[in-house]
């Protein structure tokens, strides 16, 4: 067998079932090897979406997803998708192929030096130089991407070590690997911390949205209760239904929730990774801070915690919750600021002017979205709204990027959603910005056969960027553009496409666009004046009040 059979072989053992690339040059061999393999071959239009939809995959499945490219500008176009799985924490594997190390009868033509560019932005870089070893490599690789913290690996097969004959070689098996748990000190310490809070607050970060997770963490909850909020990306990691949320921290400060997180006493942060935008800032005088994660804390400028308690985090909270269930002298001191701060969430949620404001369009996919659907966002104004105002239900439902925050994402991580649970509701919202960054995905949807809807949100410019231009104080500038006819652009790559020209429309509109099934877009125009007025002015004459 030669090197790229053996390849895919030892992908087999991972239990891979798709690789998501583009073919070239020199993944020729590997191309052969997968069309006699059960593994199937999901071609994409672009690099980046591949990675995108590789890292997607790792994200709800907790196995990682794998990518391939060929050298040079294909190999590189993955690197934004790399940087996305490790601030994310996504378990992914890059293959990239390169010209041969034992000759080199091309020169120095596409060559760059692939593994160096990924080594600062993956877990492990790796080029393999010899057949013999890719059992071994592959099986580390996957190891690798796998453990905590979670993250994208590469691996370059040079197109002569692909092309290299090898011994038959068994395969590595495969093995589980067993967290340990907080040590009992540090489980004590923890309690008496919890015991003696007068205010006791729950955060839920990014880590607490590991697929493996849900079930422990929502006990947890049920068990302590203890009211809770969560950063962007911990949003749905506790089931609903618990009575116990108190919002989401989509800023940093002067939110309504923040009315909550400023009076509390103790905040337990349950796996808060500060690659995410912070959702409050530490500082004199404020709570204490007890970090409960898979691994210490990384101690910023912002996050400084008091006390942690490290291990694998369902049976650690679960042998935590023993300590202190029935014990606690006022879990649920701060609930009574409940049903103000989402109140004030709710606030214009059925606004009926035209364009609608971000709030309705929140509002409206809300009610067409079943609990265990599937919302994908890209990045853009929206998203603020969305994790602010948009309740969860179920784990890992409203996907979301919070930590790279990069456009172009939004697209390829609901086709993979949509190809992993292909019986539930997937929806792509998208900027007009984000959405042409990896628009031309539509045909590879489409080729797919997947039932996806995607939602543009347009306002004919980069929304984000223009309100934080105008929040301070510099005139409007640069960053408006065109937009093409997007109804037009869906039909052109074999989708359904519709406007929403009213604001009762959106709803039917979208449930028409399920109810079709297939690829369909949907645009519609919104009313961006909500940005200065609520996130700004409103918040900023609110902590005013606060504090005087």
């Amino acid at each position: 067998m030669d090197g790229a059979g053996l390849l895919v072989k030892a992908l087999e053992n991972e239990g891979v079932k798709q690789i998501f690339g583009i073919p070239g040059e020199e993944n020729l061999a590997v191309i052969e090897a997968l069309r006699c393999s059960a593994i199937k071959l999901v071609v994409t239009r672009h690099e980046q979406a591949a990675a995108f939809m590789a890292a997607t995959h790792g994200r709800l499945t907790g196995e990682p997803g794998v990518c391939l490219s060929t050298l040079g500008p294909g190999a590189l176009n993955f690197t934004t998708g790399a940087a996305y799985a490790l601030l994310g924490a996504m378990p992914m594997v890059m293959i990239t192929g390169q010209k041969g190390v034992l000759s080199r009868k091309q020169a120095r033509f596409q060559v760059v030096d692939i593994v160096s560019a990924m080594t600062p932005l993956t877990k492990m870089a790796h080029q393999i130089v010899s057949a013999t070893t890719i059992p071994t490599t592959v099986r580390d690789a996957f190891r690798v991407a796998r453990q905590e913290r979670p993250g994208p690996v590469h691996l370059e097969l040079p197109e002569d070590i692909a092309a290299e004959q090898a011994p038959d070689l068994s395969m590595v098996p495969p093995h589980p690997v067993a967290l340990q748990v907080a040590h009992p000190a540090a489980l004590d310490d923890a309690a008496k911390l919890i015991l003696q809070a007068e205010r006791p607050l729950l955060m839920l970060g990014a880590a607490a949205n590991r697929p493996r997770l849900a079930n422990a963490l929502s006990d947890f909850v049920l068990r302590v209760q203890i009211p809770f909020f969560n950063t962007q990306m911990g949003k749905g990691s506790v089931a609903g239904g618990s009575g116990l949320y108190m919002g989401t921290a989509a800023l940093s400060e002067r939110d309504y929730v923040h009315d909550a997180i400023d009076r509390a006493d103790l905040i337990v942060a349950i796996g808060h990774d500060t690659v995410e935008k912070p959702p409050f800032l530490m500082g004199p005088g404020g709570p204490r801070v007890l970090h409960v994660g898979y691994l210490p804390a990384t101690v910023e400028e912002v996050y400084f915690p008091h006390a942690e308690l490290i291990g694998d985090v369902g049976p650690t909270l679960a042998l935590l919750a023993d300590r202190i269930e029935g014990k606690l002298p006022t879990p649920s001191a701060l609930l009574p600021l409940r049903q103000q701060i989402l109140a004030h969430i709710a606030d214009r949620a059925e606004h009926d002017g035209y364009p609608p404001i971000p709030q309705r369009i929140v509002h409206d996919v809300r009610q067409m979205i079943p609990e265990d659907g599937i919302v994908c966002l890209d990045n853009g104004m929206y998203k603020i709204w969305f994790a602010r105002n948009y309740r969860t239900q179920v784990a890992n439902t409203l996907l979301l990027d919070n930590a790279l925050a990069t456009m172009g994402a939004g697209l390829p991580s609901a086709m993979m959603a949509a190809m992993l649970f292909p019986h539930r509701r997937v929806l792509a919202v998208c900027g007009d910005g984000g959405f042409l960054m990896n628009a031309q995905e539509l045909e590879t949807a489409v080729r797919l056969g997947l039932n996806l809807v995607v939602l543009i949100i347009q306002d004919n410019a980069y929304g984000m960027i223009r309100w934080k231009q105008a929040a301070d104080g510099f005139p409007d500038f640069g960053l408006t553009f065109g937009n093409p006819d997007f109804v037009a652009y869906a039909k052109a790559h074999g989708a359904k496409g519709s406007l929403v020209e009213s604001t009762d429309g959106l709803l039917p509109t979208l449930q028409a666009a399920f109810a079709g099934g297939g690829v369909h877009l949907v645009t519609v125009p919104v009313d961006y004046s909500e940005n200065m007025r609520v996130l700004i002015n409103e918040l900023r004459a609110h902590a005013l009040k606060e504090r005087g």
